[in-house]
């Protein structure tokens, strides 16, 4: 049985009547990663934050997202709060906008815990700097105290997952988690994610251009384009044999684009 199961996933402007994504279906398996790639306003990003209820109010949105037997298009705004963060979390594509620029790292992370675990202050205190540390950032109490402008953007995110494996979701949903790193950074964040489904078994749904970092991690993988799928598959099976020319085009074009990302892995793992 899968953990999510999306049916005729459907986004339409209001104001013009206008189709952003139509009749989007996928499944996620439980310890797997989905892989959504596509160009820039393809609908792949819209539509994760359409089933979380994350999507302007201005859109009209249908079909079913059914997770643990409830169709999370139907839910209320509260029900939805209590779904995301503990169950199902979101890591942004800026990592810098996620964060509250005038309260430190630490604070927000104790927030996060206390109000999702429902902890005392103490113990949130130490879960952050816990948190911290399983993901290899060295001295976490003094990355408590600073400011999100003090920090880089690959540290960020990497604060961003340490919160999301403290949660243990099911879920965790990455939108472009790389997109604005360098290829050592990239390399770190997507090992990041290998060890959260190596040892916590979560499922990924990560959305990106990058075909060389999708196809490091996905077991899955859908294609969007105009907020179609035109493909969908076995990750090994679509970047061995590509059957939609648009495919064709991402994986014959942009793959070269990965090279840095490729070279690093390839690096590391020597």
């Amino acid at each position: 049985m899968s953990l999510l199961e999306v049916k005729n996933l459907s986004i339409t402007d209001s104001r013009t009547g206008l189709p952003i994504v139509q009749n989007l279906s996928f499944a996620l398996q439980s310890n797997t990663c989905l892989g959504i790639v596509g160009e820039s306003g393809s609908g792949k990003s819209l539509s994760t934050k359409a089933i979380l209820g994350l999507a302007s109010p201005l859109l009209e949105i249908s079909g079913t997202a059914f997770y643990q037997g409830k169709d999370l298009l139907q839910q209320t705004g509260e029900e939805l709060r209590k779904i995301r963060g503990q169950r199902i979390c979101m890591i942004l594509q800026d990592a810098m906008t996620a964060f509250n620029p005038l309260e430190p790292i630490g604070k927000q992370m104790m927030e996060t815990f206390r109000e999702n675990l429902r902890i005392p202050k103490i113990e949130a205190r130490q879960l952050a700097a816990d948190a911290l540390h399983r993901v290899h950032i060295l001295q976490p109490e003094q990355v408590l105290q600073k400011y999100p402008h003090q920090l880089s953007g690959g540290m960020l995110q990497r604060v961003m997952i340490s919160i999301a494996m403290m949660l243990e979701p099911d879920i965790i949903i990455a939108d472009e988690p790389t997109t604005a790193l360098d290829s050592i950074n990239q390399r770190a964040i997507v090992e990041q994610f290998k060890q959260l489904r190596e040892t916590m078994g979560m499922s990924i749904i990560f959305i990106s251009h990058d075909l060389g970092v999708v196809q490091y991690l996905a077991d899955d993988l859908i294609v969007m384009r105009d907020g179609e799928c035109v493909e969908q598959g076995k990750a090994n099976d679509v970047f061995a044999n590509p059957q939609h020319e648009f495919t064709q085009y991402l994986i014959q074009t942009r793959i070269k684009l990965s090279d840095p990302f490729q070279a690093s892995m390839e690096a590391g793992v020597q």
